[in-house]
């Protein structure tokens, strides 16, 4: 039995759980700051670390008092490096270190995404399937990252530009529909139809994305719209952009899927709660009966601590600990990642 407690700060989330043999969570505390950043329309840096600074010891205390174990039961403190926000990944960090300093105990650092690909395991009843295909989106990752094993991580696909969530935030803002961008747009697209044509972006490699084009047409689409002086249809809008950048999307995933055949598929990070993709995603695997899909809850594919916690156990057992002098690193890459 081993007990990981784990600490998650890389943007606005301040979170702590305290996770029993990488599947079983026995707590997970989140503080949101989601309504303090939506009045500027994004992520305030400068704002984001300060509430950690004053969040931090709440979570960590409710965490373990929640869980039914005390800090001796704990066998490590795993956190979050990077990648993220500098400021709000520093807090995470000093309150890692102080935990372990205190009391005697391991550190184990861990790249963000793999969190959001070990999330998973709360999702199904054994553990994860190699070799394995994992399709990680959030506001600042799209990519497809191959393991062969347990913590063996190779990016196969990327984008060439613009992150899917960023392109939605981005689309958000120009419709003037508000921040975060995933899940308006999620919403609204649901009430729109097939009005509005947008092309669908080329990109060389056969596992690559790209989305800045696929934003600036929605912008020169509606500028269009309006010096013709049509009316803006914002939920159209929607549909047209969500339909394109997840045929894309899922194209290239499937394209993955029947190019190497793994024995599973996973999405991981904050776009893999939309619920188009998750629908597209699920018929296109249809083809592939003998392959498993995961998709992991909604509540656990947006930033937590208890994902942290599960890939922190991984590495606990890999004994890839790290040192008092680790520090924080906004562009830290996945273990493997050139």
């Amino acid at each position: 039995m081993t007990m990981i407690l784990a600490l998650e700060s890389s943007c606005d989330e301040t979170a702590c759980a305290v996770v029993k043999d990488g599947c079983e969570i026995l707590s997970s505390v989140v503080s949101s700051q989601i309504n303090v950043h939506t009045q500027y329309g994004g992520v305030v840096p400068e704002v984001a670390s300060r509430i950690h600074v004053e969040n931090i010891s709440t979570v960590v205390t409710e965490a373990v008092k929640r869980s039914g174990v005390s800090m001796d039961d704990i066998d490590a403190v795993a956190f979050t490096q990077g990648p993220g926000l500098i400021g709000s990944l520093h807090v995470g960090v000093q309150a890692a270190k102080t935990l372990a300093w205190e009391y005697h105990k391991p550190l184990i650092p861990i790249d963000h995404m793999t969190g959001h690909i070990y999330a998973n395991r709360f999702a199904i009843d054994h553990d994860l399937r190699f070799p394995l295909l994992a399709l990680v989106i959030s506001g600042g990752h799209t990519q497809l990252v191959w393991m062969d094993n347990d913590w063996d991580f190779k990016v196969i696909g990327t984008t060439m530009d613009d992150a899917i969530g960023e392109a939605y935030d981005k689309v958000s803002r120009v419709l003037g529909t508000g921040y975060p961008g995933g899940p308006i747009i999620d919403k609204m697209a649901k009430l729109g139809k097939p009005h509005y044509k947008l092309p669908t972006p080329r990109v060389e490699g056969k596992y690559d994305f790209s989305f800045s084009g696929l934003k600036t047409a929605v912008t020169q689409m509606i500028a269009r719209e309006e010096k013709a002086g049509n009316e803006i249809v914002k939920e159209d809008v929607a549909y047209a952009f969500q339909e394109t950048a997840l045929n894309m999307l899922i194209g290239r995933t499937l394209k993955a899927v029947e190019d190497l055949h793994p024995a599973m598929v996973i999405t991981a990070g904050g776009v893999a709660a939309n619920s188009r993709l998750r629908v597209m995603l699920a018929e296109g695997m249809k083809k592939y009966p003998d392959i498993e899909l995961s998709q992991p809850p909604i509540k656990y594919c947006t930033d937590n601590a208890a994902m942290i916690g599960a890939s922190g156990y991984v590495a606990y057992k890999h004994k890839l600990f790290g040192t008092f002098d680790v520090a924080a690193d906004p562009g830290l890459m996945m273990p493997g990642e050139e």
